[in-house]
């Protein structure tokens, strides 16, 4: 039976911002047999919540990390093993706009996350006199040297009646995702090959245990790179 490549999305932001009313709706408008909870019954999240969605080729595991500021330090221990951020914010809360830049700031910087896809998520849009998107990206704008090279897309979104939660976004996600993984492989590739040259390191037993690892790899990377091909790249802060 096929299996799907499987990806760890990390859902991060302020308390009260929609990430588990976002989570919600994308559970149950992408998983068939799925009975959403009753979004009134949605509380703050203390500690973790998990959802899996499939999206086409991919497996999408959804990391839903509770954004009280005593909850932030919680965050940098799921970093390693996400290959895409979701953050969301309360375009509502403009008075709470500094507090979110400053977490969103500090996550970035994280060397666990370097080169890791972004996709930032101007929630309650519906709501009238809401910051709009153009708005959230001025406030954001000096964040751009941290984000570097790293692809970055802030959409609108209502997370609370599902609109912006569609097949297109999360298939934009997994081609960042993709992306980043033949980027990272690059990079492996070319140490390794530096390794090689100056250590004779192929001769050693962890040399030869790598390039065992690297064979195993060689299948993987050429669908990465098909896939890469059938997808488009949104822009850097689209």
């Amino acid at each position: 039976m096929f299996q799907k490549d499987e990806y760890c999305i990390l859902i991060l932001g302020l308390d009260n911002a929609g990430k588990t009313t976002f989570l919600e709706q994308t559970k149950t408008k992408f998983s068939k047999n799925y009975k959403g909870m009753s979004l009134s019954k949605i509380t703050t999240t203390v500690g973790l919540n998990i959802g899996t969605i499939d999206v086409g080729k991919a497996r999408l595991m959804f990391w839903d990390l509770g954004g009280q500021e005593e909850l932030q330090s919680l965050w940098d221990k799921y970093y390693a093993e996400s290959h895409g951020v979701i953050y969301v914010i309360d375009s509502t809360d403009e008075g709470r706009l500094s507090e979110s830049k400053e977490a969103f700031e500090k996550m970035i910087s994280s060397e666990a996350l370097e080169g890791v896809p972004l996709l930032v998520l101007a929630n309650k849009q519906d709501v009238p006199d809401c910051m709009s998107v153009p708005d959230i990206k001025t406030a954001f704008s000096d964040c751009a040297p941290k984000i570097g090279k790293r692809d970055c897309l802030v959409q609108p979104c209502t997370a609370l009646t599902g609109d912006g939660v569609n097949e297109a976004q999360y298939q934009s996600q997994e081609a960042l995702v993709l992306k980043q993984l033949a980027q990272k492989r690059k990079h492996m590739q070319e140490v390794l090959h530096k390794a090689h040259e100056e250590n004779n390191f192929s001769e050693k037993p962890e040399g030869k245990l790598i390039q065992k690892m690297e064979g195993n790899w060689e299948a993987h990377l050429s669908a990465l790179k098909q896939r890469l091909h059938e997808k488009a790249s949104p822009p850097i802060l689209g």
